[in-house]
Protein backbone atom coordinates (compact mmCIF):
# COMPACT_ATOMS: atom_id res chain seq x y z
CA UNK A 1 0.00 0.00 0.00
CA UNK A 2 1.12 3.22 -1.15
CA UNK A 3 1.58 5.92 2.08
CA UNK A 4 -0.09 9.00 2.03
CA UNK A 5 2.25 12.57 1.47
CA UNK A 6 2.39 14.91 3.94
CA UNK A 7 2.87 18.52 2.56
CA UNK A 8 2.72 21.97 4.34
CA UNK A 9 2.47 25.19 2.85
CA UNK A 10 3.72 27.98 4.94
CA UNK A 11 2.23 31.96 4.90
CA UNK A 12 1.08 32.12 1.10
CA UNK A 13 -1.43 33.53 -0.97
CA UNK A 14 -4.82 32.76 -1.00
CA UNK A 15 -5.20 31.28 -4.31
CA UNK A 16 -2.62 28.49 -3.05
CA UNK A 17 -6.11 26.68 -1.98
CA UNK A 18 -6.43 25.78 -5.73
CA UNK A 19 -2.33 24.31 -5.22
CA UNK A 20 -4.44 22.09 -2.82
CA UNK A 21 -6.75 21.47 -4.65
CA UNK A 22 -4.89 19.97 -7.22
CA UNK A 23 -2.56 17.61 -5.01
CA UNK A 24 -5.45 16.40 -3.85
CA UNK A 25 -6.84 15.90 -7.29
CA UNK A 26 -3.46 13.69 -8.59
CA UNK A 27 -3.21 11.53 -11.53
CA UNK A 28 -1.94 8.88 -9.54
CA UNK A 29 -4.78 8.36 -6.78
CA UNK A 30 -2.33 8.66 -3.98
CA UNK A 31 -3.37 10.49 -0.42
CA UNK A 32 -2.49 13.57 0.34
CA UNK A 33 -2.68 15.37 3.70
CA UNK A 34 -2.08 18.93 3.92
CA UNK A 35 -1.11 21.43 6.70
CA UNK A 36 -1.15 25.08 6.67
CA UNK A 37 0.07 27.73 8.52
CA UNK A 38 -0.59 31.61 8.36
CA UNK A 39 -0.87 34.90 10.37
CA UNK A 40 -4.37 35.65 8.97
CA UNK A 41 -6.54 33.47 10.89
CA UNK A 42 -9.40 34.34 8.00
CA UNK A 43 -6.92 33.27 5.38
CA UNK A 44 -8.49 30.64 3.36
CA UNK A 45 -5.19 28.02 2.72
CA UNK A 46 -6.41 27.33 6.77
CA UNK A 47 -10.06 26.32 5.99
CA UNK A 48 -8.48 24.58 2.89
CA UNK A 49 -5.98 22.63 4.63
CA UNK A 50 -6.54 18.94 6.65
CA UNK A 51 -4.44 20.79 9.69
CA UNK A 52 -3.47 24.30 10.40
CA UNK A 53 -2.06 26.38 12.90
CA UNK A 54 -1.19 30.13 13.18
CA UNK A 55 2.51 31.13 12.71
CA UNK A 56 3.95 33.24 15.48
CA UNK A 57 4.67 36.88 14.46
CA UNK A 58 7.50 38.54 14.91
CA UNK A 59 10.46 35.58 14.83
CA UNK A 60 13.74 36.63 13.12
CA UNK A 61 14.42 34.68 9.99
CA UNK A 62 16.85 32.10 11.93
CA UNK A 63 13.72 31.67 14.45
CA UNK A 64 11.43 31.06 11.86
CA UNK A 65 13.90 28.60 10.24
CA UNK A 66 13.99 26.55 13.77
CA UNK A 67 10.21 26.82 14.03
CA UNK A 68 9.95 25.36 10.54
CA UNK A 69 12.17 22.57 11.42
CA UNK A 70 9.96 21.81 14.81
CA UNK A 71 6.95 21.63 12.41
CA UNK A 72 8.19 19.26 10.12
CA UNK A 73 9.79 16.89 12.51
CA UNK A 74 6.53 17.48 14.89
CA UNK A 75 4.19 16.84 11.79
CA UNK A 76 5.74 14.51 9.54
CA UNK A 77 5.78 16.39 6.47
CA UNK A 78 7.26 14.98 4.01
CA UNK A 79 7.47 17.91 1.27
CA UNK A 80 7.64 22.23 2.61
CA UNK A 81 6.47 24.32 0.05
CA UNK A 82 8.03 27.96 1.68
CA UNK A 83 6.98 31.22 0.78
CA UNK A 84 7.53 33.38 3.84
CA UNK A 85 11.24 33.17 4.48
CA UNK A 86 12.36 31.14 1.65
CA UNK A 87 16.11 32.72 1.49
CA UNK A 88 16.76 31.02 4.85
CA UNK A 89 15.21 27.93 4.93
CA UNK A 90 16.50 26.54 2.04
CA UNK A 91 20.26 27.32 3.66
CA UNK A 92 18.98 24.34 5.93
CA UNK A 93 17.70 21.82 3.07
CA UNK A 94 20.67 19.46 4.91
CA UNK A 95 18.53 20.09 8.16
CA UNK A 96 15.37 19.58 7.21
CA UNK A 97 16.30 16.16 4.61
CA UNK A 98 17.86 15.57 8.41
CA UNK A 99 13.68 15.29 9.99
CA UNK A 100 12.94 13.57 6.45
CA UNK A 101 11.62 17.12 4.59
CA UNK A 102 12.02 17.42 0.82
CA UNK A 103 11.99 21.20 0.30
CA UNK A 104 10.28 22.37 -2.68
CA UNK A 105 12.32 25.16 -3.51
CA UNK A 106 15.23 26.45 -5.36
CA UNK A 107 18.72 26.07 -3.59
CA UNK A 108 20.08 29.07 -1.59
CA UNK A 109 22.35 30.67 -4.29
CA UNK A 110 19.65 30.81 -7.19
CA UNK A 111 17.14 32.55 -4.71
CA UNK A 112 19.77 34.41 -3.72
CA UNK A 113 20.41 36.06 -7.22
CA UNK A 114 16.59 36.95 -7.37
CA UNK A 115 15.60 38.51 -4.08
CA UNK A 116 17.07 42.09 -5.65
CA UNK A 117 16.16 42.95 -9.17
CA UNK A 118 19.21 45.13 -10.27
CA UNK A 119 21.30 41.86 -9.17
CA UNK A 120 18.69 39.85 -11.17
CA UNK A 121 18.29 42.05 -14.17
CA UNK A 122 22.40 42.30 -14.03
CA UNK A 123 22.19 38.62 -13.65
CA UNK A 124 20.46 37.55 -16.96
CA UNK A 125 21.81 40.46 -18.98
CA UNK A 126 25.10 38.39 -18.50
CA UNK A 127 23.29 35.08 -20.40
CA UNK A 128 22.23 37.06 -23.30
CA UNK A 129 18.06 37.56 -21.88
CA UNK A 130 16.81 41.16 -22.84
CA UNK A 131 15.98 43.56 -20.07
CA UNK A 132 14.52 46.47 -20.21
CA UNK A 133 16.53 49.91 -18.85
CA UNK A 134 16.72 50.20 -15.55
CA UNK A 135 17.96 53.08 -13.04
CA UNK A 136 18.17 51.83 -9.42
CA UNK A 137 17.54 55.60 -7.05
CA UNK A 138 17.80 56.30 -3.50
CA UNK A 139 17.35 59.86 -3.86
CA UNK A 140 14.59 62.83 -5.07
CA UNK A 141 17.46 63.71 -7.41
CA UNK A 142 18.20 60.26 -8.67
CA UNK A 143 14.11 59.62 -9.31
CA UNK A 144 13.95 62.99 -11.12
CA UNK A 145 17.28 62.32 -13.77
CA UNK A 146 16.05 58.46 -14.26
CA UNK A 147 11.88 59.79 -14.96
CA UNK A 148 13.38 62.90 -17.29
CA UNK A 149 16.14 60.56 -18.88
CA UNK A 150 12.92 58.07 -20.16
CA UNK A 151 10.97 60.43 -20.86
CA UNK A 152 13.14 62.41 -23.27
CA UNK A 153 13.62 59.10 -24.86
CA UNK A 154 9.90 59.22 -25.39
CA UNK A 155 8.52 56.22 -22.82
CA UNK A 156 6.70 56.34 -19.85
CA UNK A 157 8.65 55.87 -16.00
CA UNK A 158 7.48 53.76 -13.88
CA UNK A 159 9.12 52.84 -10.53
CA UNK A 160 8.76 49.35 -7.92
CA UNK A 161 10.64 48.56 -5.13
CA UNK A 162 14.04 46.85 -6.29
CA UNK A 163 12.92 44.12 -3.58
CA UNK A 164 9.28 43.08 -3.26
CA UNK A 165 6.95 40.60 -4.57
CA UNK A 166 3.44 40.85 -5.72
CA UNK A 167 3.69 44.28 -7.43
CA UNK A 168 3.92 45.75 -4.06
CA UNK A 169 4.14 49.54 -4.63
CA UNK A 170 4.50 49.86 -8.27
CA UNK A 171 3.26 52.94 -9.51
CA UNK A 172 3.13 54.82 -12.76
CA UNK A 173 5.28 58.71 -12.94
CA UNK A 174 2.75 61.17 -14.61
CA UNK A 175 3.33 65.19 -15.12
CA UNK A 176 -0.35 65.87 -14.03
CA UNK A 177 -1.59 68.11 -11.43
CA UNK A 178 -2.98 65.78 -8.59
CA UNK A 179 -6.76 66.84 -8.92
CA UNK A 180 -10.55 65.22 -8.67
CA UNK A 181 -9.54 62.68 -10.92
CA UNK A 182 -7.13 61.07 -8.89
CA UNK A 183 -9.92 60.65 -5.70
CA UNK A 184 -12.80 59.75 -8.55
CA UNK A 185 -13.68 56.04 -9.26
CA UNK A 186 -11.21 53.41 -7.54
CA UNK A 187 -7.17 54.19 -6.40
CA UNK A 188 -5.15 54.53 -9.40
CA UNK A 189 -1.23 53.32 -9.80
CA UNK A 190 -0.44 56.50 -10.74
CA UNK A 191 0.93 59.53 -9.14
CA UNK A 192 2.00 62.97 -9.89
CA UNK A 193 6.24 63.76 -10.26
CA UNK A 194 6.20 66.22 -8.01
CA UNK A 195 4.18 64.16 -5.43
CA UNK A 196 6.75 61.69 -5.61
CA UNK A 197 9.43 63.88 -5.41
CA UNK A 198 8.09 65.40 -2.19
CA UNK A 199 7.86 62.20 -0.60
CA UNK A 200 10.83 61.09 -1.40
CA UNK A 201 12.76 64.00 0.21
CA UNK A 202 10.44 64.03 2.96
CA UNK A 203 10.85 60.07 3.44
CA UNK A 204 13.39 59.67 7.00
CA UNK A 205 15.41 57.08 5.07
CA UNK A 206 16.51 56.39 1.55
CA UNK A 207 14.30 54.60 -0.66
CA UNK A 208 15.56 51.56 -3.28
CA UNK A 209 13.48 51.83 -5.74
CA UNK A 210 13.77 50.52 -9.17
CA UNK A 211 12.76 53.38 -12.16
CA UNK A 212 12.30 51.66 -15.74
CA UNK A 213 9.87 52.47 -18.56
CA UNK A 214 6.37 51.06 -18.67
CA UNK A 215 6.40 47.74 -20.74
CA UNK A 216 3.20 47.08 -22.54
CA UNK A 217 0.97 43.91 -22.93
CA UNK A 218 0.99 41.39 -23.43
CA UNK A 219 2.31 39.89 -20.15
CA UNK A 220 3.44 36.72 -20.27
CA UNK A 221 4.15 34.62 -17.24
CA UNK A 222 6.21 31.44 -18.03
CA UNK A 223 5.38 28.67 -15.53
CA UNK A 224 8.38 26.71 -15.28
CA UNK A 225 9.29 22.92 -13.41
CA UNK A 226 13.29 22.01 -13.36
CA UNK A 227 14.58 19.62 -11.69
CA UNK A 228 18.27 19.09 -9.52
CA UNK A 229 20.04 18.51 -12.65
CA UNK A 230 19.19 21.67 -14.19
CA UNK A 231 17.02 20.66 -16.79
CA UNK A 232 13.42 21.50 -17.66
CA UNK A 233 10.73 19.40 -17.14
CA UNK A 234 7.46 21.71 -18.08
CA UNK A 235 7.01 25.00 -19.54
CA UNK A 236 3.84 27.02 -20.25
CA UNK A 237 3.53 30.54 -20.89
CA UNK A 238 0.26 32.16 -19.52
CA UNK A 239 -0.33 35.32 -21.76
CA UNK A 240 -2.75 37.87 -20.45
CA UNK A 241 -4.14 41.22 -22.13
CA UNK A 242 -5.79 42.93 -20.50
CA UNK A 243 -9.19 40.85 -19.23
CA UNK A 244 -8.89 38.13 -21.70
CA UNK A 245 -6.23 34.82 -20.55
CA UNK A 246 -4.72 32.20 -23.00
CA UNK A 247 -1.48 29.84 -22.74
CA UNK A 248 1.49 29.90 -25.43
CA UNK A 249 4.26 27.70 -25.96
CA UNK A 250 5.97 30.12 -28.75
CA UNK A 251 10.06 30.16 -28.50
CA UNK A 252 10.04 34.06 -27.82
CA UNK A 253 8.85 33.17 -24.23
CA UNK A 254 10.06 30.12 -23.38
CA UNK A 255 13.05 30.46 -24.93
CA UNK A 256 14.59 32.93 -22.74
CA UNK A 257 12.33 31.62 -19.39
CA UNK A 258 14.49 28.40 -20.19
CA UNK A 259 17.58 29.80 -20.46
CA UNK A 260 17.02 31.67 -16.92
CA UNK A 261 15.72 28.31 -15.06
CA UNK A 262 18.28 26.00 -16.31
CA UNK A 263 20.77 28.80 -15.97
CA UNK A 264 20.59 29.44 -12.47
CA UNK A 265 19.31 26.32 -11.64
CA UNK A 266 15.91 26.99 -9.93
CA UNK A 267 14.58 24.14 -8.96
CA UNK A 268 11.77 23.13 -8.41
CA UNK A 269 8.35 25.54 -9.42
CA UNK A 270 9.12 29.17 -10.53
CA UNK A 271 7.36 31.91 -12.87
CA UNK A 272 9.32 34.06 -14.87
CA UNK A 273 7.45 37.13 -16.36
CA UNK A 274 7.96 38.75 -19.72
CA UNK A 275 6.34 42.22 -21.39
CA UNK A 276 6.81 44.07 -24.64
CA UNK A 277 9.46 46.76 -24.64
CA UNK A 278 9.20 48.23 -28.45
CA UNK A 279 8.61 45.04 -30.57
CA UNK A 280 10.84 42.54 -28.52
CA UNK A 281 9.94 40.65 -25.08
CA UNK A 282 11.79 41.62 -22.11
CA UNK A 283 12.35 40.21 -18.39
CA UNK A 284 9.62 41.64 -16.10
CA UNK A 285 9.93 39.88 -12.68
CA UNK A 286 11.53 36.22 -11.45
CA UNK A 287 9.65 34.36 -8.73
CA UNK A 288 11.15 31.26 -7.27
CA UNK A 289 8.29 30.36 -5.82
CA UNK A 290 4.73 28.95 -7.26
CA UNK A 291 2.76 31.73 -9.20
CA UNK A 292 -0.71 32.26 -7.41
CA UNK A 293 -2.02 31.32 -11.03
CA UNK A 294 -0.27 28.14 -11.53
CA UNK A 295 -3.69 26.01 -11.32
CA UNK A 296 -4.87 27.76 -14.29
CA UNK A 297 -2.67 25.24 -16.53
CA UNK A 298 -5.31 22.74 -15.28
CA UNK A 299 -7.23 23.91 -18.68
CA UNK A 300 -4.15 22.54 -20.26
CA UNK A 301 -3.92 18.92 -18.72
CA UNK A 302 -1.54 19.74 -16.26
CA UNK A 303 -1.00 19.25 -12.94
CA UNK A 304 2.43 20.85 -12.41
CA UNK A 305 1.69 20.70 -8.43
CA UNK A 306 1.36 17.02 -8.33
CA UNK A 307 4.67 16.65 -10.90
CA UNK A 308 6.58 19.35 -8.54
CA UNK A 309 5.87 16.72 -5.77
CA UNK A 310 6.87 14.17 -7.45
CA UNK A 311 10.39 15.31 -8.71
CA UNK A 312 10.65 16.54 -4.55
CA UNK A 313 10.67 12.88 -3.88
CA UNK A 314 12.62 12.25 -6.20
CA UNK A 315 10.40 10.53 -8.63
CA UNK A 316 10.96 12.01 -11.99
CA UNK A 317 8.16 13.22 -13.69
CA UNK A 318 10.09 13.39 -16.72
CA UNK A 319 9.68 15.77 -19.61
CA UNK A 320 6.10 17.00 -19.74
CA UNK A 321 4.06 18.31 -22.42
CA UNK A 322 0.63 19.85 -22.27
CA UNK A 323 -1.53 17.27 -24.32
CA UNK A 324 -3.27 20.63 -25.48
CA UNK A 325 -3.57 24.15 -24.91
CA UNK A 326 -6.72 25.48 -23.03
CA UNK A 327 -9.03 28.09 -24.96
CA UNK A 328 -8.50 31.70 -23.66
CA UNK A 329 -10.30 32.75 -20.63
CA UNK A 330 -11.08 34.98 -17.96
CA UNK A 331 -10.69 34.74 -14.10
CA UNK A 332 -13.83 35.83 -12.16
CA UNK A 333 -13.49 35.86 -8.15
CA UNK A 334 -15.95 33.55 -5.82
CA UNK A 335 -16.32 32.24 -2.12
CA UNK A 336 -14.07 29.98 -0.11
CA UNK A 337 -14.93 28.50 3.35
CA UNK A 338 -13.34 29.92 6.53
CA UNK A 339 -12.84 28.70 9.69
CA UNK A 340 -15.98 29.00 12.08
CA UNK A 341 -14.05 30.84 14.52
CA UNK A 342 -10.79 33.02 14.81
CA UNK A 343 -8.03 31.30 15.74
CA UNK A 344 -6.21 32.18 19.03
CA UNK A 345 -2.60 32.60 18.88
CA UNK A 346 -1.81 29.58 21.09
CA UNK A 347 -3.54 27.44 19.60
CA UNK A 348 -2.47 24.22 18.30
CA UNK A 349 -3.71 21.41 15.72
CA UNK A 350 -7.36 22.46 13.79
CA UNK A 351 -9.15 18.90 13.24
CA UNK A 352 -10.49 18.47 9.71
CA UNK A 353 -14.01 18.87 10.84
CA UNK A 354 -13.67 21.94 11.78
CA UNK A 355 -11.71 23.53 9.18
CA UNK A 356 -14.94 21.62 7.13
CA UNK A 357 -17.83 23.12 9.17
CA UNK A 358 -18.53 25.08 5.92
CA UNK A 359 -19.08 23.11 2.89
CA UNK A 360 -17.01 24.09 -0.20
CA UNK A 361 -19.04 26.30 -2.51
CA UNK A 362 -20.49 24.09 -5.28
CA UNK A 363 -19.78 26.43 -8.36
CA UNK A 364 -15.92 26.80 -9.04
CA UNK A 365 -13.92 30.23 -8.06
CA UNK A 366 -12.29 30.41 -11.97
CA UNK A 367 -14.91 30.17 -14.62
CA UNK A 368 -14.35 29.70 -18.57
CA UNK A 369 -15.74 32.33 -20.52
CA UNK A 370 -16.44 32.40 -24.57
CA UNK A 371 -14.08 34.49 -26.60
CA UNK A 372 -14.06 38.09 -26.26
CA UNK A 373 -17.37 37.43 -23.52
CA UNK A 374 -17.38 39.26 -20.43
CA UNK A 375 -18.41 37.58 -17.08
Amino acid sequence: MVSRVRVWLNRTYAENVFFMDQLRRNPAGRAVEIHATHGDPDSPVLAAADTAEPEPEGLTPAAYVEYALTQCRRRGIDVFVPRLHQSAIVKHRADFEAVGTALLAPPPQAVAVFLDKVVAYEAVQAIGVPVPPWWRVRSADELLAAVEELEGAGHRACFKPASGAGGVGFRVITRDRFSLAQLSGFPSPYVPLGLALDAVRDAEEPVDWLVMPRLEQPEVSVDCLTGPDNRIRLAVGRTKNGRRRGFTLHEQWLEPARRIAEGFGLHHLSNIQFRMFGDRPVLMDVNTRPAGGLHQLSLCGVNAPWAAVRLALGDDPGEMTPPYLGPDYSVVSGPRPLLPVVLPQQRGEVPASALRAVPAPAVPVERRTATGARP
